[in-house]
């Protein structure tokens, strides 16, 4: 990324350091994100990346550095004034039992309301906009804890997209998800970004789908930036070994051109023939 680039970026983090006591998990750590692109953040675990995220969300203040959101340093906001700029969908978010998908998707726009102002015609548009974007429309009357996980987690989203902001970040939002689920919330994640040009941040486990789904791979380790660039660039045997104590093969993928990454096992390969034969037998 060129100076350009990150004076351009809405949203970047300054030689932060931040943790959550006396020992910092994230240290002296600068990073711009890319607008108009999905950038995921990867790392092994308790690398930081998370806490990363939920700084430059304003839930944790750094103890050095800092970060800016549209030039303004962010902890200087008010809450409202961010979740008009910047939506965050965090792990394994909670909802009072019995909550409605509509009621949910409608606290979207709470930053936006004032005590003169109640909900509008607006309001009710942005929010049905936010249903149909996410395939939820049909589930508006439905409990949120009568869905399933993939059907959760399009809900959450509709509500992140009902705050009507263009930049998102997104905490891990395929945990607890089968893959059929996962490849459905991030496909969802995919559309917003082509189609209505969502500036997307995520921190996500799964590499292979970090390298389908990202624009920028950002790779933490030990509370710093190892390196990022485009999947291609990033995801090669000697970063996986260094950084993720992982022996693999990084293969192109015959339909994406996209690196798919298969860990190599310690098990001894049984010879091809004496399986054949025992097969056979």
């Amino acid at each position: 990324m060129t100076m350009s680039d990150v004076q351009a970026s809405r949203l970047r983090s300054e030689s932060v350091t931040v943790g959550y006591g006396e020992e910092p998990v994230v240290r002296d750590l600068s990073l711009a994100i890319a607008e108009g692109k999905v950038t995921t953040i990867i790392g092994p675990n308790g690398c930081g990346k998370s806490t990363l995220l939920r700084t430059m969300a304003r839930l944790l203040k750094p103890t050095d550095g800092r970060v800016l959101l549209d030039g303004d340093p962010v902890h200087d906001l008010s809450t409202k004034d961010v979740a008009r700029r910047m939506a965050l969908l965090p792990q394994s978010p909670i909802a009072p039992e019995g909550l409605l998908v509509r009621d949910l998707v409608g606290r979207g726009r709470h930053p936006h309301q004032r005590w003169f102002s109640q909900w509008s015609p607006e309001d009710e548009a942005i929010v049905e906009t936010a249903l149909e974007m996410t395939d939820t429309a049909e589930l508006r009357d439905r409990a949120l804890d009568q869905l399933s996980g993939g059907q959760r987690q399009r809900a959450w989203i509709a509500m992140t997209l009902a705050q009507d902001t263009d930049l998102l970040l997104l905490d891990e939002p395929t945990t607890y998800l089968d893959l059929a689920h996962q490849v459905e919330v991030l496909d969802l994640v995919s559309r917003l970004n082509r189609e209505r040009g969502r500036t997307v941040v995520m921190v996500l486990h799964d590499l292979n789908l970090a390298a389908r789904y990202s624009d920028v791979i950002v790779v933490m380790k030990d509370g710093a930036i190892v390196t990022e660039g485009t999947p291609n660039d990033v995801f090669t045997p000697d970063l996986l070994a260094t950084t993720f104590g992982l022996d693999a093969d990084v293969l192109a993928c015959p339909r994406t051109g996209l690196p798919i990454v298969v860990p190599v096992s310690s098990a001894p390969v049984p010879d091809t023939l004496d399986t054949v034969e025992l097969a056979d037998a």
